[in-house]
């Protein structure tokens, strides 16, 4: 991995495109400045080369400024499980924050690049400003709830249900960091998709077919277009979308 030089500001949050949709989202704007005491490297990480792998120390969480990352688990015999995507502006690495060793493998669906925020200087720094507590207890429980709503969604749904809710799914988190909710290229691929949500590559685009051909979406290799969320949601079943 090629690791930036600390500059002043390349690496500030206060002064980050970004900091309105990432680590920042729902802090006061003058507490934001705040980060700038312990995010002070980023890292660049080449398309499928790994952000930390299982086992390995943690001793940061990463906020991901450009690109796309996927979480996943291996055995002993080489089958991966997909546990998750990360999009710009989300935070990854929390699943270290237990007992110091990362629980799972990061690798980068394309060129990426994170901010690395040392866990050591936020123990250090945050007892004395609460609204940094508050921020991280604020995404350990959106960790949480993402996650509990993945087991429903592999526990319960039928496949059609399955893509239908991973679709709502990016949508919502994307619309959530400022982006278009309708309009979004998926930086995973089908294989990828059908990895994380128990189904095959050929069932995850036989949907998507499905699905364009009866106008709930549009789609162009990796470029998908929301064009019915109504019927994608009442196909779900779910309230949570």
């Amino acid at each position: 991995m090629k690791r930036f030089p600390v500059t002043s500001d390349s690496v500030r949050c206060s002064g980050c495109i970004l900091n309105d949709i990432c680590l920042p989202i729902g802090m006061c704007q003058e507490d934001v400045p705040l980060l700038d005491n312990f995010i002070k490297e980023r890292i660049r990480i080449p398309k499928n080369g790994p952000l930390y792998e299982l086992g390995d120390p943690a001793h940061s969480i990463y906020g991901l400024r450009s690109g796309a990352l996927k979480t996943q688990l291996q055995d002993a015999s080489g089958q991966v499980q997909i546990t998750g995507f990360v999009l710009p502006g989300e935070i990854i690495g929390m699943d270290g924050m237990v007992d110091n060793t990362h629980a799972s493998h990061a690798i980068a669906l394309e060129d990426s690049e994170v901010c690395v925020i040392s866990v050591e200087e936020m123990d250090r720094i945050s007892p004395h400003f609460p609204v940094l507590q508050q921020q991280f207890r604020r995404l350990m429980s959106m960790e949480i709830n993402r996650s509990h709503q993945m087991f429903m969604t592999l526990g319960t749904l039928r496949s059609e249900q399955r893509v239908a809710a991973f679709l709502l799914n990016i949508s919502q988190r994307l619309a959530a960091l400022g982006y278009s909710s309708s309009d979004f290229i998926l930086r995973m691929s089908r294989e990828e998709i059908g990895n994380y949500l128990g189904l095959t590559l050929e069932t995850v685009s036989r949907l998507l077919s499905r699905f364009a051909r009866e106008n709930l979406i549009r789609i162009k290799q990796r470029e998908i277009t929301l064009l019915n969320t109504d019927a994608l949601r009442e196909l779900t079943g779910l309230d949570s979308y």
